[in-house]
Parts: structure tokens; C-alpha cells; sequence
């Protein structure tokens, strides 16, 4: 730790001397010529404080590198400053994106986040991680469950504290509640668009339906087909890559089989089947518009740019923070999913026939 210098008081108690210990609330307190409680309150922002003041504190809070004490916190206030987050380890964008999101957001709050990753069987696995992180003194517990099985195994488990799933499309139980991103309306978005464009041949490549995600942006493909009145056409489930949707595009040139429009379940399928395409004659949009899911970054470079569906993941967190915290507080927070947005660019155009 570097040393702190403490800059000489009126009083001249206080000599410069560098300090060769961690800063403390008391020597915030005394530098800024304040009360303890002063600094306790604008450490928690409460409203009780003058501007001046306020502003003093946290100016000697930033010269002398204080940071507060967290395992001490939860003492005096009985209430934790940690969270836990439960994840499968994915290396999926949402996944990945989902839990980067929800350590900053965390962070932006006040609270510390531990991470643990679970792995096959589940059934022991994520027993022993919520057991594990309620041994660390977490609040509450966020658990990333894009895969049905994981999440079986969450609602199965015995946990004493708060317990939050982020799970597309799943419901909540009396002792896990869910929360997500509308990706069912995202599905209907990219579609819809589709169908604006007055496409009516229009195929599905599919994510793993061991994915919740997989399985609800299936369910918005069809929803919005029927409801246009049209029949769900072709449907192709795969593993999400690039190279899955490469090969089985192929497969679709080589037979003659292409469809008019394709909602792509994720953009990195939609990058594997517009590179076959494009190696084959096929044009994008001309001969084929394609739909892509999640605005991944250089989805807007790629060639063509493609037209997606956003999610906000800083939304998700946010949300889902909100929602474990109310829970931890005793308090109702809305659950009401977050919506993605339609981002059109130029891998799609109106039917020609």
C-alpha cells in the first residue's frame, strides 16, 4: 500500500507524517474537521448533509485514498454489502455480456460481487456453490441460468437467502424468482420486420433448445408467423456458432432450398450462414434478408451490416440488481421484463416476389 501524508491540522496535533496504515473513517472525520456520523451519512448519501460539507468529505476521502471497510459495514448496519453471482461459465455472448454487466453494476451500487461457475451435474454443483457463497455472507444471490438443466437443478436446491434466476421465459417459484429480457418480443421484432418487408417464406436457424433463449426466440419466430397467418416454415436447430450455420447453409445451396428471409437466432449464426451465402452467389439482401439477435459489436461492419436485435445488458443488470436488493430489502420492485429494440441496417430488403 502506498503512504498516505496527512496534511497538518490547526490544532497541531497532526503532523505531516506519512501514514503506514490504511486510512480510517476516523481520520476522514479529523482531517475534514467533522463529526464520525457526518462522514457515516455521507458515505450513505443521506439527504441531512450540506453541500459544503459533503463536498469536504469527499475531497479528503479521495486525498487520502479512503475506502471503506465492507465485512465492518455489514456489522454495525446488520445489513451485507456483497452479492453473490452463480454462472455456468459460458463463453455465449449472453452470458458473458450478462455477467460483466451485472459486476459493474454492483460495483456502481456499493456492493462487492463473488463469482462462482458451476458445471455439470448441476445437481451437486450448484447445491455446493449457493452453499458456498452463503458461507461468504452474500445478501442475496443472482444465478445466470441460460441452460434448462442448470436451471432445474437451482429450482431443486436449498438456499436461505434471496434468490434471483436470470432465465428468458422462465417462471418464478416460491422460493426462486426470475427475471429477463422480453427475447420472446425480440423474436417477434425481427420477424415482424420480416414479414413487413413482405416476406412470407421465412426460415429459422435456430439455437440449442436446451437454451432458454434458444427455445423462446423459436417461439417468437412462430408466434409472429401465425399471427400474420402464415405457417412456420423451415427450422434448423444448432449450437449458436458461426461454423454450424456455415455448413448446414451449404447444405441449403448445394439442395436448392433457400428461403426467401432467415431470422437467425443469434448473430453469430447469422455471421456462418451470410459468409456461405456470399461464397456461393447467394446476395444478401438481394437474393435472401437475414435477421440477426443480439447486436453483437461489428455486427454494423459486417457485410452487410446487419440488421438485429439489440439487448441491453446494462438494462438487464440494473433490473435485475433493482429486483435481488428489493428482495434483500423486503421491498416489491416491478418484474415486468425489459424490452430489446429492432436495429435495422442493410442485410434486409423488401420481397421482390
Amino acid at each position: 500500500m502506498t503512504d498516505t501524508t496527512i496534511p497538518r491540522q490547526d490544532n497541531g496535533r497532526t503532523a505531516d507524517a506519512p501514514l503506514r496504515r490504511k486510512p480510517t473513517i476516523n481520520d476522514v472525520a479529523q482531517l475534514a474537521g467533522v463529526s464520525f456520523g457526518t462522514v457515516s451519512r455521507v458515505l450513505n448519501d443521506a439527504p441531512d448533509v450540506s453541500a459544503s460539507t459533503r463536498e469536504r468529505v469527499l475531497k479528503v476521502i479521495k486525498d487520502i485514498g479512503y475506502r471503506r471497510n465492507r465485512a465492518a459495514t455489514a456489522l454495525v448496519t446488520s445489513r451485507s454489502t456483497s452479492i453473490g453471482i452463480l454462472s455456468d461459465g459460458s463463453p455465449r455472448f449472453g452470458p458473458v455480456g450478462t455477467l460483466m454487466a451485472l459486476e459493474n453494476v454492483a460495483r456502481n451500487k456499493g456492493y462487492a460481487t463473488t463469482v462462482i461457475s458451476v458445471q455439470k451435474p448441476y445437481e451437486e454443483s450448484v447445491q455446493a456453490a449457493l452453499d458456498s457463497l452463503d458461507d461468504t455472507g452474500v445478501g442475496g444471490i443472482i444465478v445466470i441460468a441460460p441452460l434448462v438443466e442448470m436451471a432445474a437443478a437451482v429450482w431443486n436446491a436449498s438456499c436461505r437467502l434471496p434468490l434471483e434466476m436470470i432465465a428468458a421465459g422462465a417462471s418464478s417459484t416460491p422460493n426462486v424468482f426470475t427475471y429477463s429480457e422480453n427475447q420472446e418480443l425480440g423474436a417477434r421484432l425481427a420477424t415482424q420486420h420480416l414479414i413487413d418487408l413482405g416476406h412470407t417464406d421465412i426460415a429459422h436457424f435456430a439455437g440449442s433448445m436446451d437454451w432458454f433463449d434458444g427455445r423462446v426466440r423459436k417461439r417468437g419466430w412462430e408466434a409472429a408467423l401465425r399471427d400474420a397467418g402464415l405457417e412456420p416454415g423451415l427450422c434448423i436447430e444448432g449450437d449458436w456458432s458461426p461454423r454450424w450455420a456455415y455448413e448446414t447453409a451449404l447444405q441449403l445451396v448445394r439442395e436448392g432450398k433457400i428461403p426467401q428471409a432467415i431470422f437467425a437466432a443469434s448473430d453469430h449464426t447469422a455471421l456462418g450462414l451470410v459468409r456461405a451465402f456470399a461464397e456461393n452467389g447467394v446476395r444478401v439482401p438481394d437474393d435472401v434478408s437475414v435477421v440477426g439477435f443480439d447486436d453483437i459489436e461489428g455486427s454494423d461492419y459486417f457485410l452487410p451490416p446487419l440488421t438485429t436485435v439489440r439487448q441491453d445488458f446494462t438494462a438487464l443488470a440494473l433490473m435485475s440488481m433493482e429486483v435481488l436488493i428489493g428482495a434483500m430489502e423486503g421491498r416489491e420492485v416491478d418484474r415486468t421484463p425489459i424490452a430489446p429494440a429492432l436495429v435495422v441496417r442493410d442485410s434486409t430488403k423488401p420481397a421482390t416476389s
